[in-house]
């Protein structure tokens, strides 16, 4: 049985087609990954939604893939990926993608800070739009150290100044879940931490409006953020490359336009 049990899952909601695929990178994550599978499906199955989690694990070094594996043996709609060599956050991401069969795709974190019951509310406001959107949070109430806020804050004003027109206040915010289809025309190409600028900027060009919901980010109850110096480095560095180099354009002159109405811009709340 998984460390953290739960139920046994419906033998319907294993056969039916999932609504919403979520995708989490796990880098040992063995103190905090099996409460976070916990409560995300007993947050999903509460809502009566059916979900399929694909938890990856990122080349990690401690028993957070053997977690993630109990979930499996036991039935439960999990997937595990294995990348044997971490190469980052956002290829922890980019190898899950190809696993998703839900018409919704969803990117969460292993560390808990943001509720499961979150996640299920960004789902359900993103399904009654009845268009393309992002859904995602604003970690409007943050619990992680002064020093975490000056660098969000300072991340954040620099993308905005770069990118007037995308009015997001936490561009990293997570979780975030689109359709599909927007995932797919996005094109994801970025292994590392600046992934999400990369969803940001790309759901801008595609038209895809962005609802933002504010979120309490409690603190990690267990393990290491894996934020740090180099992390913060790289943030900036990738927007200076995205914003000046001919990578953003080259994409833009292969990616048809066509996901949302290009009038429809992007939002916040």
């Amino acid at each position: 049985m998984p460390s953290i049990p739960l139920p046994p899952p419906d033998p319907s909601e294993l056969l039916a087609t999932p609504d919403i695929s979520l995708v989490m990178p796990c880098y040992n994550e063995e103190a905090i990954v099996g409460q976070t599978i916990r409560r995300t499906l007993s947050a999903f199955r509460g809502a009566g939604h059916r979900l399929q989690l694909i938890a990856v694990d990122n080349g990690s070094r401690d028993r957070t893939g053997e977690i993630i594996q109990e979930y499996v043996d036991a039935g439960h709609p999990v997937v595990r990926v294995r990348v044997e060599q971490n190469q980052g956050y956002g290829f922890g991401i980019l190898s899950g993608i190809p696993h998703a069969t839900a018409p919704w795709i969803g990117f969460i974190p292993a560390d808990s800070q943001v509720d499961a019951h979150e996640t299920v509310h960004l789902f359900e406001e993103a399904v009654a739009c009845e268009e393309p959107v992002l859904a995602k949070a604003r970690r409007r109430f943050r619990m992680d150290g002064f020093a975490r806020k000056v660098v969000s804050v300072t991340f954040n004003g620099l993308f905005r100044l770069l990118w007037p027109n995308i009015r997001s206040f936490d561009i990293n915010g997570l979780p975030k879940i689109m359709p599909r289809e927007v995932v797919r025309g996005m094109g994801l190409s970025s292994r590392d931490w600046f992934l999400d600028p990369e969803i940001m900027i790309k759901s801008y060009y595609l038209g895809v409006r962005v609802i933002e919901y504010s979120v309490f980010a409690r603190m990690r109850s267990r393990g290491l953020s894996h934020v740090n110096a180099g992390t913060c480095v790289n943030f900036f560095a990738g927007l200076i490359r995205y914003r000046f180099s001919s990578e953003l354009s080259v994409w833009r002159r292969a990616t048809p336009m066509h996901v949302a109405s290009a009038s429809s811009g992007s939002g916040g709340e």
